[in-house]
């Protein structure tokens, strides 16, 4: 059977949305507000009973509704128009204490930047040691915030990290801990992508470590960063369209310069808390 889905109001959060049935079947993806604004039809089973909509916008992620088939005219159909719904609500921090970067039920990044300014000469970035400590709670037996019930990790980390000066940029770099005791997985690594180049990082004397990283930029006169509209605490985002993740055996420019910014993201969970101490990030002279 033939179904018409069409959306009579929504909230300024929600723009993009994934579309199933109660089968587990997808019917799209991807899907705008106007699109469902305007209608989309689909061909489903005829033991479909329920459609969801999910969505996967960065705003209002992971939020589903359920629509049960109905019957309407053609003139009912025609007739539904689109309205703008918010509705105001107050935000309670730590009703769960073993979440924290989450908000409407959407992980949003976490980001802190450390500036580094060097002396007369110009200095060649080494590597980058990290003092942070990672906790993960425990769920509360008094059902409030709880200090004491918590374990400190050695499993978790930030998750990327962008260095960058006025005229270069390691572009996103995706951190994942050394394996352990397995040397074909440690040789994967660097993995190279479109948008992003993922090393490895350990723990060592409680610092985090990381290295394997060059300037990536294509053109010195197009800007290293643009604008982000998602949010105003992100600031800005690497300017992808400058940077070049293939794989390099020449041409790895080292960051030198006489100054350096490190910074780093989590935004793939929010079960863990970060706690920064400071940052070290050894760098050597160079002489021109």
């Amino acid at each position: 059977m033939t179904i018409t889905l069409k959306l009579k109001k929504a909230g300024n959060r929600t723009s993009v949305f994934s579309i199933s049935d109660d089968l587990g079947n997808t019917l799209a993806s991807d899907v705008t507000r106007q699109q469902l604004i305007d209608g989309l039809s689909f061909n489903v089973n005829n033991s479909v009973n329920v459609i969801i909509v999910t969505s996967t916008g960065t705003k209002c992620c992971g939020r589903s509704w359920q629509f049960p088939i109905q019957q309407l005219t053609m003139q009912q159909l025609a007739s539904i128009q689109f309205k703008f719904h918010n509705t105001g609500s107050i935000w309670r921090h730590l009703t769960n204490p073993t979440i924290y970067n989450n908000f409407y039920g959407c992980v949003n990044p976490y980001i802190i930047e450390y500036p580094f300014a060097y002396q007369y000469h110009d200095e060649i970035l080494q590597n980058v040691k990290d003092y942070t400590k990672v906790y993960q709670y425990l769920p509360s037996v008094l059902g409030v915030f709880d200090d004491s019930r918590k374990v400190e990790t050695d499993e978790y980390y930030f998750n990327k990290a962008v260095l960058y000066n006025g005229q270069q940029s390691s572009g996103v770099l995706k951190l994942a801990p050394k394996p352990k005791r397995n040397l074909q997985d440690y040789m994967k690594y660097p993995i190279y992508e479109n948008d992003s180049k993922t090393i490895t990082f350990t723990k060592s004397d409680n610092f985090y470590q990381y290295n394997t990283f060059w300037s990536l930029i294509k053109n010195k006169s197009i800007p290293l960063f643009t604008t982000t509209c998602e949010s105003m605490s992100i600031d800005k985002i690497v300017n992808q369209v400058n940077m070049d993740y293939s794989k390099r055996s020449f041409k790895k420019e080292p960051l030198r310069a006489k100054e350096l910014k490190v910074r780093h993201i989590l935004d793939n969970r929010s079960d863990i808390h970060l706690t920064s101490q400071f940052i070290y990030a050894p760098a050597q002279i160079s002489y021109k």
